[in-house]
């Protein structure tokens, strides 16, 4: 019986890292993707740190369930070397689209393993395409038809800023994860080259799109202002600034009273700062 010890590992660390994001807001702020800081600070590392810190507890677990779901069956087809290279590289696909799509947005941010789990689940579909995947734990469909369905979401998430899920994320994981999976195995293009081109064409023609008119993104998005949308980052920056003007309010209690009016809770808040 395979133990599917490297996905557990993965699991385990992205469980650890982010519970000392919940606890630690300075930690979240040292790993979390941020466009200024990677450019500009040259600070790389948060192009796979993020993928190690999230939100809250519910996106954490919605990508650890899909990655224990999707890596066991990933880890027990390549082992765990090229396993942790799909996850890895996913991750990194992930990162890069969202730093091309917000390089001139310096102040984007951004969290979570969506890139390096939907790298995964793409590496699984073009593997087996005729598996069923669960919809939402509502209806089960072929994994090819699940897999055009969230490209084309992802597509137009991308471009209508819509909902709460970093899009350009899973959709650079999700080519990324083919991409290494077919490098890994050329004969899937002989025995699913059909699946792989229903899959790879609309996001290649997408990002040809996103290179040849780079001023797309920059329209104001009138649909996701008038429906309110919030996406993951919107959360966590407006979670950030809120922070960042308690602090500022704590220093100027200090400059006028002094450090002894400050409460308990106070130093703790400046403490995480500093």
């Amino acid at each position: 019986m395979q133990t599917h010890i490297t996905t557990l590992i993965l699991i385990f660390a992205n469980v650890i890292f982010s519970y000392s994001g919940f606890k630690d807001y300075r930690y979240v702020e040292e790993s979390v993707f941020n466009v200024d800081k990677i450019l500009i600070g040259k600070e790389y590392k948060r192009l796979i740190s993020s993928g190690f810190v999230h939100a809250n507890w519910w996106h954490l677990g919605f990508n650890m369930m899909a990655l224990y779901s999707f890596g066991s069956y990933i880890e027990s087809v390549f082992g765990s070397v090229y396993f942790l290279l799909i996850y890895f590289a996913s991750l990194l696909g992930g990162s890069f689209l969202s730093l091309f799509i917000h390089r001139n947005d310096g102040n984007y941010s951004a969290l979570g393993a969506s890139g390096a789990v939907f790298g995964i689940v793409y590496s699984s579909i073009i593997l087996d395409p005729f598996s069923e995947i669960s919809l939402f734990m509502l209806m089960d469909m072929p994994a090819w038809a699940y897999g055009i369905l969230f490209i084309a979401v992802s597509i137009f998430g991308i471009k209508s800023q819509a909902g709460n899920i970093g899009h350009d994320a899973h959709l650079g994981g999700a080519i990324i994860g083919m991409l290494v999976t077919i490098a890994l195995r050329p004969m899937l293009l002989e025995v699913h080259l059909s699946t792989i081109l229903l899959l790879l064409i609309p996001s290649v023609f997408f990002l040809i799109w996103l290179i040849r008119q780079p001023h797309a993104m920059l329209i104001e998005n009138l649909f996701a202002q008038k429906q309110g949308f919030q996406t993951m980052e919107d959360r966590y920056n407006a979670r950030r600034a809120t922070h960042e003007k308690e602090v500022d309010r704590i220093l100027e209690k200090i400059s006028k009273r002094g450090i002894d009016s400050l409460t308990a809770k106070e130093k703790e808040v400046l403490n995480k700062r500093m």
